[in-house]
């Protein structure tokens, strides 16, 4: 663990039905869950979770895979990438299946709220962990969920290009929440192929106006020079930039998480 890439953070264990992993917090006022892509909590990750921090909450780092505070190289990713796909606790191929972390992931999300305070709770998933916040939907205490980059299952074949990684009675409750008011801020690449056009359709036909989707424009030639292999929004391709996307994507989860989570 590099504790220089992850200075300011306390880090402790949360421990739910058995199951023990490790957790980093930064900030105090509402709960922010940040789950953090593969690798795992890398050094972007946790400026991020600085980000969330700055504007009056408290993020939340569950360390899900990986080693906090590692840099990401393409060694530790496709380990940490073909660890993830065969354990039980995510579902990286499956249809219509909500992955079975969620459930761990809502008994923190209810264990900080008790401890933060505020309205609710925030989450915000990224690649792998992208679609999580739509399973912990099913706890009300979740009032601001973002899903960067979602990207499972794994789009392999048109069923699993239009699947957004959730059951059907999940979805369900998820349907009903936004019935009531939760909005849902979807965030990817227009030509990031692990996150298809038919899986944002799918998202807009299931919540309509209760989705709402930022696309960053990755095709050739496109005006900000963005590659066409970019994916991680809030992260890796970042730019800190005036006007950029990615930049303006940032402040538009912010501002999200800021109107949902912070009263005056």
């Amino acid at each position: 663990m590099e504790l220089s890439t992850l200075e300011g953070y306390e880090i402790a264990e949360f421990e739910h039905n058995g199951k023990s992993k490790t957790v980093l917090r930064i900030g105090s006022g509402p709960a922010v869950i940040i789950m953090a892509e593969i690798p795992g909590i890398t050094p972007k990750v946790a400026q991020f979770g600085r980000k969330v921090a700055g504007i009056g909450c408290t993020a939340i780092l569950p360390s899900l895979f990986g080693v906090p505070g590692e840099k990401p190289t393409l060694g530790n990713s496709i380990r940490t990438l073909q660890k993830a796909c065969i354990s039980r606790e995510f579902t990286a191929l499956m249809t219509r299946r909500t992955s079975p972390v969620t459930d761990w992931l809502r008994a923190l999300a209810a264990f900080e709220h008790g401890r933060c305070g505020g309205p609710g709770v925030g989450a915000v998933g990224m690649c792998f962990t992208g679609g999580f916040a739509l399973g912990m939907m099913l706890d009300e205490r979740l009032i601001a969920p973002v899903l960067s980059q979602p990207s499972l299952p794994l789009p392999f074949g048109k069923k699993r290009k239009k699947s957004i990684g959730i059951s059907n009675a999940d979805l369900e409750i998820a349907k009903s929440r936004v019935d009531n008011g939760v909005c849902i801020l979807g965030l990817r690449f227009s030509n990031d192929s692990m996150v298809p056009n038919e899986r944002f359709a799918r998202l807009h036909e299931e919540f309509g106006d209760g989705f709402v989707s930022v696309e960053i424009d990755s095709s050739p030639g496109n005006t900000h020079g963005i590659s066409t292999r970019a994916h991680s929004v809030l992260t890796e391709e970042f730019v800190d930039e005036p006007g950029h996307p990615t930049s303006e994507a940032l402040e538009l989860v912010l501002k999200h998480l800021k109107e949902k989570l912070i009263t005056v």
